[in-house]
């Protein structure tokens, strides 16, 4: 299916700093409980991600990730997940987090 220019952007996707990563095992598949920070004018979201295979929730602080900030909020078990952080399989299918390869400050807008 093509889309139009004007969809995709509709799609706000933003560099955000995990500033907090807990466990979650009230997930029905291992997942950990994310809170990340976005700058002043979006401020801090949660989220849970299925990221286990490759994160633990120790080194996730600090590190910055792409998330979609506009869909609406969604119950994950006990959590209310207010953004996606975005990733892609490896070659197992498991959750690879996508990251900028430079330091870019957070906030910034996907274009």
């Amino acid at each position: 299916m093509t889309i139009s220019f004007d969809d995709f952007m509709k799609v706000d996707v933003r560099v955000g700093e995990i500033s907090r990563a807990e466990p979650f095992p009230e997930a029905r598949k291992p997942a950990i409980k994310l809170w990340v920070d976005f700058g002043p004018e979006i401020g801090e979201r949660k989220s849970s991600a299925q990221i286990t295979r490759h994160y633990s929730p120790e080194e996730l602080p600090g590190k910055r990730v792409l998330a979609v900030v506009n869909f609406p909020p969604r119950q994950i078990g006990p959590v209310m997940s207010e953004v996606l952080v975005l990733g892609v399989p490896d070659a197992d299918g498991e959750v690879v987090l996508i990251t900028p390869d430079k330091d870019v400050p957070i906030g910034g807008r996907l274009y």
